[in-house]
């Protein structure tokens, strides 16, 4: 007589069951998520309208980003602050500010721009990177506006990033700027500095400006990249940050900081 045959068990063990407190991503999550990482007793609840002030105040003898820098020159039309953003693609404000100067000193409207060859405005954009493309863009984005926009380009996100080379960045940047739109604009250094503070938590740029949508109030939504790209540069810098003498140590969770200074 055969014996029935005992069901198999597994050597692994039951997972084990999650508490409430348990703060697990569901697979479908965005990569980019509004989370307050584990509380600290060393660090205060993080608040952004204690933080941003306090920013605002340490940054003021820094200067400017580039192309807040430009408009308070003049050079504030949506086409002048686009063509700014696209110079200051993988280039220093120290380098693509006089660079965009020395172009829209040249030709500032879309017609004049047109009128200009894509090798003569290679000549005079040729210190950032990538400048040869960049000149064919420049371009490209000028003779369409003459044609298809009547010399004006209008205050569209969708429009802009219709245009090769231009991404949300340098959308909403240039259309906060020069149209007053309420749009975030997220950088290496609002990325960086965002993550850094535990306000948000995502992998790239991308899924940042996401989670910032999602949690920033609005009234910051310009303002931000104009704190965060001086900040990001001087204080809350890429490698050994100065977390010492920083205005909002007692709120930064210090993400990611190994040797800070």
């Amino acid at each position: 007589m055969t014996s029935a045959r005992k069901p198999r068990t597994s050597s692994r063990r039951a997972p084990a069951r999650v508490s409430a407190r348990t703060v697990r991503p569901p697979p479908e999550q965005a990569p980019g998520v509004v989370a307050e990482p584990p509380p600290r007793p060393d660090k205060a609840p993080f608040d952004i309208d204690e933080v941003l002030p306090r920013i605002r105040e340490q940054v003021r003898g820094f200067a400017d980003a580039a192309m807040f820098a430009l408009a308070a020159r003049g050079h504030d039309s949506l086409f002048e602050q686009l063509v700014a953003c696209i110079l200051s693609i993988r280039t220093l404000d120290e380098v693509s500010l006089p660079v965009s100067l020395a172009l829209l000193g040249r030709a500032s409207t879309p017609e004049a721009m047109a009128r200009l060859t894509p090798e003569e405005i290679d000549d005079l954009i040729r210190p950032v990177t990538f400048h040869e493309p960049k000149a064919r863009q420049i371009h490209a984005i000028a003779v369409r506006t003459r044609d298809e926009f009547g010399g004006k380009l209008p205050c569209d996100a969708r429009v802009l990033q219709s245009f090769k080379g231009v991404g949300p960045k340098c959308a909403n940047l240039s259309l906060g700027i020069a149209c007053g739109h309420e749009a975030i604009s997220v950088d290496i250094h609002v990325h960086r500095v965002t993550n850094r503070w535990g306000y948000v938590t995502a992998r790239t740029p991308e899924a940042t400006l996401e989670a910032l949508e999602a949690q920033l109030p609005r009234a910051y939504w310009v303002e931000i990249n104009r704190l965060l790209v001086p900040f990001g540069k001087h204080v809350c810098t890429g490698a050994r940050p100065k977390c010492s003498t920083c205005p909002v140590l007692q709120y930064c969770r210090q993400v990611g900081v190994t040797d800070p200074r």
